[in-house]
């Protein structure tokens, strides 16, 4: 059995981690570290593989024979009569003694000892499907954990990589407005000077305050992007200090794969162990209709207050409670015998069955999630030559606005061109830089969704 009882490590783990100073730096490693102890989900999941694992080991058990020891006493009378006598469900009336001519009220203490012993010898394979079935739960429920896990941890990754973009944006944005500022107070002086026209002066107000608002709607994003990380992480919002710079170079390896192989996704695999356990459980339904051996033995000692000769002599009982529980009589017996319900063969074949229609759709639901993601690795390959391609575009798009800003600017300040054609290329400068910082991310996001598809994420871990 695999080890899974890890949760408390783990989350004294996750206690230290949480406990860093909070102007560490948070690395896309730590925050998955982070998340895969720390998210409900995954606990849940965890305790499910648990409860499976005690599952397991209570199937095994099941093979062991039922030992019974029972001790009983009673008070009560034994007038015997002659009649008839029911059983009814749940109740049963017991009557012992010699059947007398009038009503006896006499009372004394009994008591009844009992052993038991009941061991289903042979079931022809039942106790085997049924440790199985309970093995292919628990496997089942050890793939779901690692989906959970692998899902979780892909999820992380993404709102890390979302929370680099907006800050490299709201970054832009603080760009943008420095010179927007710097633009303004030369603008300014001009107009003071009586250089350029009054209304310059108030282009140059108004770009500034879009340039904050800008900052605003870009700081708000950021915000967001952060608490959506923390959710992701099972944590409360809180402030991240990030690595910038980790996403701004291209990965050295693109995850090129010769052929398309999705076996190893977690989610495919858990469907996979879906159908193994589907298939356990019809053969355990089967073999619940053959025959079964048992071997059974029992020892039963008896005590009572009333006496041997007291059905010839009504005197013969004692009260006395020590008198009444001593043990008087034994015996026992041992034996074997074969059951079989005819008619439960019927019934079971007809549950198996309709089990292997379950395996059917748990195969079909396989099928599909296994094209769904040869799909995906085809259209993640594509993501990546299109993200590759527009990287290489930006620099070309960032020196050009950049040498068009500087040209309106020094052109403007000579009196060659008015305040529009410069605040149009500062917006084309703005959003050059924010291309430009954008484009490497989104090489990261597609080079993430190639890994959640192949369902390995250390290659692109190894290399962030």
């Amino acid at each position: 059995m695999r080890p899974i009882f890890l949760l408390p490590i783990c989350l004294l783990l996750t206690q230290s981690i949480l406990a860093q100073p909070a102007d560490s730096v948070l690395t896309l490693q730590e925050a998955i570290r982070i998340a895969t102890v720390n998210y409900p989900q995954i606990k849940a999941a965890q305790h499910i593989a648990n409860a499976s694992a005690l599952e397991l080991k209570a199937a095994k058990q099941d093979g062991l024979p039922d030992f019974v020891v029972g001790v009983e006493t009673a008070y009560g009378t034994l007038d015997g009569g002659n009649g008839l006598s029911n059983g009814v469900p749940g109740l049963i009336t017991l009557t012992g003694g010699p059947a007398t001519a009038t009503q006896n009220w006499q009372t004394a203490f009994g008591a009844l000892y009992l052993t038991n012993i009941d061991w289903n010898l042979y079931s022809f394979g039942l106790q085997r499907a049924h440790v199985a079935v309970a093995r292919g739960q628990f496997e089942q429920d050890l793939q779901a954990l690692a989906r959970q896990v692998f899902q979780q941890q892909v999820r992380v990754a993404g709102a890390y990589l979302s929370l680099l973009a907006a800050i490299h944006v709201r970054m832009a944005m603080e760009s943008n407005l420095s010179r927007t500022l710097q633009l303004r107070a030369v603008i300014v002086a001009r107009t003071a000077g009586g250089l350029n026209p009054g209304v310059d002066s108030s282009i140059a107000n108004a770009e500034v305050s879009n340039a904050r608002l800008s900052l605003i709607d870009a700081q708000n994003f950021e915000q967001v992007q952060a608490n959506q990380l923390s959710t992701q992480m099972g944590i409360r919002p809180r402030t991240f200090l990030v690595d910038t710079a980790a996403s701004q170079t291209l990965p050295k390896d693109l995850i090129t794969t010769p052929a398309p192989d999705v076996t190893a996704n977690p989610n495919l695999r858990f469907l996979a162990s879906e159908i193994t356990t589907s298939n356990l459980f019809s053969s355990y339904i089967k073999k619940a209709g053959l025959p079964r051996l048992n071997l059974f033995a029992a020892g039963q000692d008896r005590g009572s207050g009333f006496g041997n000769t007291y059905a010839t002599n009504p005197t013969d009982y004692s009260t006395s409670f020590v008198n009444g529980i001593e043990p008087y009589r034994a015996n026992y017996l041992v034996g074997i015998g074969i059951t079989w319900d005819f008619t439960d063969r019927f019934r079971t074949h007809s549950r198996a069955a309709a089990q292997q229609q379950r395996s059917a759709a748990f195969t079909n639901e396989y099928e599909l999630e296994q094209n769904n993601l040869i799909n995906q690795l085809t259209l993640s390959d594509q993501q990546i030559r299109n993200t590759l391609a527009k990287y290489r575009e930006t620099p070309i798009q960032l020196q050009s606005a950049a040498q068009a800003y500087l040209q309106k600017e020094a052109l403007y300040q000579n009196g060659l061109t008015n305040i529009v054609d410069v605040s149009q290329t500062l917006y084309l400068l703005n959003r050059a830089e924010i291309d430009r910082d954008i484009a490497c991310n989104a090489v990261w996001q597609a080079l993430l969704f190639k890994a959640g598809t192949i369902g390995d994420l250390t290659p692109f871990l190894q290399q962030f």
